[in-house]
């Protein structure tokens, strides 16, 4: 360990390497995270099966290609089918539970992460699976710093796509009723907003746009049935550290995350790098314990 971290300071360009393969991942955490904030502010629902989301949409991508086409080609697609499957899981299973304790609600989205981890297992089977993308990587420095190109096409269709859903929720009217009810659920029923719905296309939201998000993980990384948990934490991390309705907070966060995680992985070794997401969380959830217990003694 002490000679990874001695070899970023011998070698300062491991850094860029580091920070920028941090920064490209970082923004896919971004869009699972908005998308987890989304259904926990408008909602009060903690989505566990927030991870099972993302791997769904890469499995869209990985079938593609399978069938010849290019994963990439799998992204409206997967956003689209997200968005049905989205709804229909609010229908049958959230909206059953969306006004019950946290317990239920977390252990209804919990039995769902189940659920579409067996099913997938049993559509696909257990092997991991990857998408290829076919674009190559670019050397920089003579070599030193490398870009794939797949990670960088990826970063800008999550800064597209953040805009989009930013102006979304800006301009438009289910935008402005989503941030209404988010802010007043019994106001904005009250001003003659249809809760029901707003809840309904939220979650259906929150689904596509994990769709989206593990499209491009499947052609960066990998995919297989049961690996929706360390996804699942890396957005509650995101969220948890950034605040609820703290969009910026949100992408800070994620892309510190994926700062993190990278650093971690090369200086503690591959086997402990889903160790520094759990101790962020750790670390996150006592930092956030302690602010509060500040808060309620300058209150008193």
């Amino acid at each position: 360990m002490s000679d990874n971290f001695s070899l970023l300071v011998i070698a300062p360009l491991l850094n860029v390497q580091l920070l920028l393969d941090g920064l490209f991942i970082g923004a896919i955490f971004a869009l699972a995270a908005y998308g987890l904030a989304l259904v926990w502010g408008v909602m009060n629902v903690k989505n566990l099966a927030q991870g099972e989301f993302v791997i769904m949409g890469g499995y869209f991508a990985w079938y593609a290609g399978e069938q010849g086409f290019h994963p990439i080609f799998a992204l409206p697609i997967a956003f689209v089918a997200m968005f049905a499957f989205g709804w229909i899981v609010y229908k049958v299973i959230i909206s059953r539970v969306v006004d019950k304790d946290m317990f239920t609600s977390l252990l209804a989205t919990f039995g769902l992460a189940i659920v579409i981890q067996q099913g997938i297992n049993l559509i696909f089977g257990p092997e991991v699976q990857i998408a290829e993308s076919g674009f190559e990587t670019g050397e920089f420095f003579e070599g030193s710093v490398t870009i794939a190109y797949i990670k960088l096409i990826s970063f800008l269709i999550c800064c597209l796509l953040a805009f989009t859903v930013v102006f979304f929720m800006k301009k438009t009217r289910i935008g402005q009723a989503i941030r209404a009810t988010s802010q007043d659920a019994r106001a904005a029923k009250l001003m003659g907003i249809n809760t029901e719905k707003v809840y309904a296309f939220t979650f259906a939201l929150n689904s596509a746009i994990c769709g989206v998000a593990g499209v491009m993980i499947s052609m960066i990384w990998v995919i297989q049935p049961f690996y929706g948990v360390p996804h699942s934490i890396r957005s509650f991390v995101v969220v948890v550290a950034a605040g609820l309705g703290n969009l910026p907070g949100v992408i800070v966060a994620a892309l510190g995350l994926g700062i993190a995680e990278q650093y971690g992985g090369f200086i503690l070794g591959a086997e402990l790098q889903q160790a520094t997401v759990v101790g962020l969380l750790l670390a996150v959830l006592v930092w956030r314990q302690i602010q509060s217990k500040r808060n309620r003694q300058a209150v008193k």
